[in-house]
């Protein structure tokens, strides 16, 4: 199959490229169009419906009215003077309000015309909640559909926003505006101007890069645009896939896709180059084409090797019981199936197309380069194994210490310190009144005897709800129109987003539910804290089920690859060193060092797949590479020697590249992105300058042959020489 693809696609390249333009640019058109609709910020609906949460969140739906794409935002309205409101001034504030729950807010007309353009236009319903109780402000509910990351919702919230300034401005009042959609639109205004820095510094990293690499104008551009064309295919793709299921996405899965395709497309286009150069120095009398087929086949079954260990690994995620894992697994497994398809076809067609003008101006295609630091790395690697090991062993463990201690964060994953106005908003609110009026614990109370609920039926559990420590204030019970559910809001003192609320959702006010519910009734708790709280569960619960199965396919697939039992055993225990030390490293940073309350919940599983997934891909090019020089002439250490030689700097261009495309997260506003950025670049910069051509080929040279018992590589007098290829192997870079 791969001699096959890479064969049709050096043989008809102008046909591959011209399909790859039209598929690429119309699968990123629909992709980019439709990414939102294919997409939900509702963490609770992820959940399996057994969690107490996420059964409270079908109530409020299906007996309340509240829609899952609904989006809550908290307006404060206060007189301009500072002065305490007047009932006068309440009547006034009420009857504005009514006023915008009945004008229809347009969307801006936008500049161009969008294919598949959505119409975010609607009436906010708008309602009065409460008036804090020294008379500074009063607040409003407000709710507007849709889904927050979408930037036409974004449009129509900030239309709201100076339609309500503008309204409340004139009859004398000021207005400030929090929660989930207020403080998205902030981070995103507050982060504009840099999220566009740091793109054009990240893509301005891998461009230097392979400049200083191949000194080539094509060389560095090209994989860019290919990288691009595909991985827009792949998210078209995926997005696809998802409308046509029906299934819903996580906001943060195109993003974590494209980081994903950026860093391993142009690891294996690096790869297809690497050889490609190594191919011509060897052979100046081949034609660039030929060459171009020898060396895509050969690159070829390696690079599909590492790309199924990827898909492997996050297919796994399809077991989880989270539905934040569940769909990130496969969006993923897709995408890079996409990413492989396009290695195989798009990117030997290229090198057919462009052959030795790949590398123009440069000319070190034409000569073999003399020593350098890959040459000696190589060299102390196979003199000093010994040394290499206990250097490599004694810097991961000292990494791995950060996991003393450590915690897990199960907060919303906000911006991490960012001032915006949405976060003035909430704490000029929690000054006054408890910091979870905005975002309340909502106890939610159904008939199951069809009895009528009445407040006297339900006044125990209020009053015993009313009294338990850490809840500041408790909202009138309201009923459903058929009377047979009620809802019960608790405003906690703690942060809703924090630990603290979390434990008393998910104790106190479970407890007291469960021993104070009244009869013929069911009760569950809802709200953002409750959410998390099954999540903590749930992620907890995966953790220990996908770990174990994502290691043992990864294993799996190591063993049928190398056709060896000790080779991926030495790997194996090689990426979970990296891992617990890129893990321990995120602890260290975050929470020993900038005082997070901890590791946010998503990074221990996240990190594991891209760490030991990503960081296989290395492992196998390096050690298929050591069994290929074994199976010449000479001492084991002398072929470990010429592996790390040969394939150091396309591991080590690949791995910077990859960190630099993942390092461009760590400036995120949202938290949680920023941990798994640092601590995935982290992981793979280990992984490519320590695991791959250090640690690993110390292994080798200390074992020899032996390493890939049973089934030996056995040196013949007839294979060619060390510079030579041997005809009919996989040849990596």
């Amino acid at each position: 199959m791969i001699r096959a693809l890479t064969g049709f696609s050096t043989r008809n390249p102008w046909k591959v490229i011209a399909v790859w333009a039209v598929l690429g640019i119309a699968l990123t058109i629909a992709g980019q169009a439709l990414v939102f609709r294919a997409t939900q910020s509702n963490t609770g609906e992820f959940l399996p419906p057994s969690y107490d949460s996420a059964a409270a969140l079908k109530v409020a739906e299906e007996r309340f009215g509240v829609k899952p794409d609904a989006n809550t935002l908290t307006v404060l309205v206060a007189r301009r003077d500072g002065g305490q409101l007047s009932e006068a001034d309440e009547r006034r504030i009420d009857e504005e309000a009514a006023r915008l729950g009945t004008h229809r807010v347009a969307m801006p007309e936008p500049e161009e015309e969008t294919p598949f353009a959505q119409d975010h236009s609607q009436t906010p319903k708008v309602a009065p909640a409460m008036t804090a109780p020294d008379r500074a402000f009063r607040l409003l509910s407000v709710e507007l559909k849709g889904n927050p990351q979408d930037p036409g919702l974004q449009d129509t919230y900030r239309a709201f926003r100076e339609q309500a300034r503008a309204g409340f401005a004139e009859a004398g009042f000021r207005t400030g505006y929090t929660g989930g959609l207020a403080s998205t639109v902030d981070d995103v205004e507050a982060q504009e101007t840099r999220a566009r820095v740091i793109a054009v510094a990240m893509l301005g990293v891998i461009v230097l890069l392979h400049v200083l690499v191949f000194r080539s104008v094509l060389a560095a551009l090209l994989p860019l645009l290919v990288v691009s064309v595909i991985g827009g295919a792949a998210t078209g793709t995926v997005v696809g896939a998802a409308m046509l299921t029906g299934v819903t996405l996580d906001p943060s899965t195109p993003q974590l896709i494209n980081v994903v395709l950026v860093g391993i497309g142009i690891d294996y286009f690096l790869f297809l180059l690497f050889r490609f150069r190594e191919q011509l120095r060897r052979r100046p009398e081949q034609p660039g084409h030929d060459a171009a087929e020898e060396v895509s086949r050969r690159v070829g079954t390696a690079v599909t090797s590492a790309a199924l260990t990827i898909v492997a690994a996050f297919a796994t995620l399809g077991v989880a019981s989270f539905g934040q894992f569940r769909m990130l697994g496969p969006a993923i497994a897709v995408s890079v199936l996409v990413m492989l398809l396009g290695s195989l076809t798009f990117m030997p067609a290229l090198l057919a197309v462009t052959g030795r003008r790949m590398f123009w101006p440069s000319r070190a295609h034409q000569r073999e380069p003399h020593g350098g630091s890959a040459a000696r790395l190589g060299t102390w690697v196979g003199e000093r194994p010994r040394t290499a090991i206990l250097a490599s062993v004694a810097l991961l463990g000292a990494l791995a210490a950060g996991l003393a201690g450590m915690r897990m964060d199960y907060g919303s994953g906000g911006a991490g310190g960012e001032r915006t106005a949405a976060a003035a908003t909430a704490a000029e609110i929690s000054r006054a009144m408890p910091a979870g009026v905005s975002d309340p614990i909502s106890v939610y109370v159904t008939a199951s005897d069809d009895a009528p609920l009445t407040t006297g039926r339900l006044d125990t559990l209020t009053g015993t709800l009313a009294r338990l420590e850490g809840v500041g204030q408790i909202a009138p019970t309201v009923l459903s129109q058929d009377r047979l559910a009620a809802r019960i809001d608790l405003f906690p003192h703690a942060d809703p987003h924090g630990q603290a609320a979390r434990d008393l959702a998910s104790g106190a006010v479970r407890d007291a539910v469960s021993a104070h519910r009244p009869d013929g009734t069911e009760v569950h708790v809802g709200g953002t804290a409750a959410v998390f709280a099954d999540v903590a569960t749930a992620v907890e619960k995966d953790l220990r089920l996908v770990f174990p199965v994502a290691a043992a396919l990864i294993a799996l697939i190591l063993f049928l690859l190398l056709r060896s039992l000790l080779a991926p055993l030495i790997l194996m225990l090689a990426v979970g060193l990296g891992f617990t030390a890129t893990l321990g490293a995120a602890a260290l940073v975050f929470q020993h060092g900038l005082g997070r309350p901890g590791v946010a919940f998503t990074l221990p599983l996240v990190l594991f797949l891209f760490v030991v997934a990503l960081g296989t891909d290395y492992n196998i090019l390096v050690t298929d590479r050591i069994r290929e020089e074994m199976e010449r002439p000479g001492p084991a250490r002398d072929a470990v020697t010429r592996a790390v030689r040969h394939t150091a700097p396309a591991v080590a261009t690949a791995g910077l590249v990859l960190a630099a495309s993942f390092g461009s997260l760590a400036v995120n506003p949202i938290e949680a992105t920023q941990q798994i950025g640092f601590a995935t670049a982290l992981g793979i910069l280990l992984s490519a300058f320590v695991l791959s051509v250090v640690l690993v080929p110390a292994c080798a040279v200390l074992l020899g042959r032996s390493v890939w018992w049973p089934v030996r590589p056995r040196p013949a007098a007839s294979r060619p020489s060390p510079g030579a290829e041997a005809p009919g192997r996989v040849l990596v870079p």
